[in-house]
């Protein structure tokens, strides 16, 4: 003897014999799903502004300035955003870029070395840095706010307290005249013309990792893994996600870009002062919530903290287009994080209301 199950009873609206898991989502649906949206929106709001107010913010030259800009930012913002999806900050993302900078620099002029050797050693180092983040995150149980705050202040000494002792000034010595430096900034610092338009090698960086980064987070497991340990680590852990390995792969890919960050800085100038980078670190993570990302983790996407680097770089330079004092850019940038914070969670609603 079988038994049958009962019949589910129909939703209203909902053809009988319906099963929701079988309906494809509507084109509204999907594109009110998007993390990156309300960005979007913001993007092209702010573009609309410049262009009205400043008469030179359309020129050609003008959108190369910008672009490069929004990379020097963006390349930064990207695991910034894809460490703040899988829940965790890094407040040392800044003064490591320089710190990266530092030992190239320093490590090539005292060993009389070819460059290339500091960009390898630099790189190696660089990585190191993200490893002691990752290792101690997932150690000490402390939350990520602490532990790359200690970073962020050991770094942001070390910096100072080794160029000082070693160069005896707070600024390395040139190394523009040394074997490999100029294959070095070729790959790191140069730039080329499109279409009339100069482009700087880092735009092309940019976007390879962004790519990189969206196909990760959408088409492998490790993207799911991020998802999974941002939305709730102790949920993934029960179904096999491994949360300390992909915590410190987050780490390792923001100590990545930047090591690629820092050799920009290095190959653009062949000089690095060591006190830059300080409160980058805060534009990077503006970047990726302007982008969409919340701050509770578990939701955001790469191509939204790509748009958040361009609206950073299109208000920097629109506002010098504008002959505006640019003492009021930090005025801009934090109502644009409020404007966009309040814009995704209601696009956020809005999906929800529409599942």
């Amino acid at each position: 003897m079988t038994a049958t199950a009962p019949p589910v009873e129909d939703r209203p609206g909902r053809p009988a014999g319906d099963d929701e898991r079988l309906l494809h989502a509507s084109p509204l649906r999907k594109l009110l799903g998007r993390p990156e949206l309300g960005s979007v929106v913001g993007a092209l709001a702010v573009f609309l502004f410049f262009s009205f107010v400043a008469d030179s913010f359309l020129q050609l030259s003008s959108f190369g300035t910008v672009l490069y800009a929004a990379s020097t930012l963006g390349i930064m913002a990207v695991p910034v955003a894809l460490l703040m999806i899988g829940g965790e900050f890094d407040l040392s993302a800044g003064v490591m870029v320089t710190s990266s900078a530092l030992v190239s620099s320093m490590f090539s002029f005292q060993m009389t070395a070819n460059v290339w050797v500091g960009v390898l050693v630099s790189l190696l180092v660089t990585l190191a840095f993200g490893v002691f983040n990752g290792v101690m995150l997932t150690r000490t149980k402390l939350p990520s706010f602490i532990i790359t705050l200690g970073t962020f202040l050991m770094l942001t000494g070390l910096n100072l307290g080794l160029t000082k002792l070693i160069s005896d000034t707070v600024s390395t010595k040139s190394i523009g005249d040394m074997e490999g430096f100029p294959s070095a900034r070729k790959l790191f610092a140069s730039q080329l013309t499109l279409g009339g338009v100069e482009l700087k090698v880092t735009i092309l960086w940019w976007a390879g990792l962004v790519a990189l980064a969206t196909w990760i987070l959408l088409r492998t497991r490790f993207g799911n893994w991020i998802f999974a340990v941002g939305g709730n680590a102790d949920a993934a852990r029960a179904v096999g996600v491994p949360v300390l390995r992909t915590k410190i792969g987050l780490y390792m890919g923001v100590a990545f870009c930047a090591w690629i960050s820092g050799q920009h800085l290095l190959f653009s100038f062949d000089v690095v002062q060591s006190g830059e980078g300080v409160g980058n670190e805060l534009i990077y993570i503006i970047a990726a919530v302007i982008g969409g990302c919340l701050i509770t983790g578990g939701y955001g996407s790469a191509i939204g903290s790509a748009v958040g680097a361009f609206i950073f770089g299109m208000t920097s330079k629109g506002i010098v287009y504008a002959e505006w004092n640019p003492d009021w850019f930090k005025f801009f940038l934090g109502a644009m994080l409020l404007l966009a914070t309040l814009l995704n969670a209601w696009v956020r609603k809005r999906a929800e209301a529409t599942r």
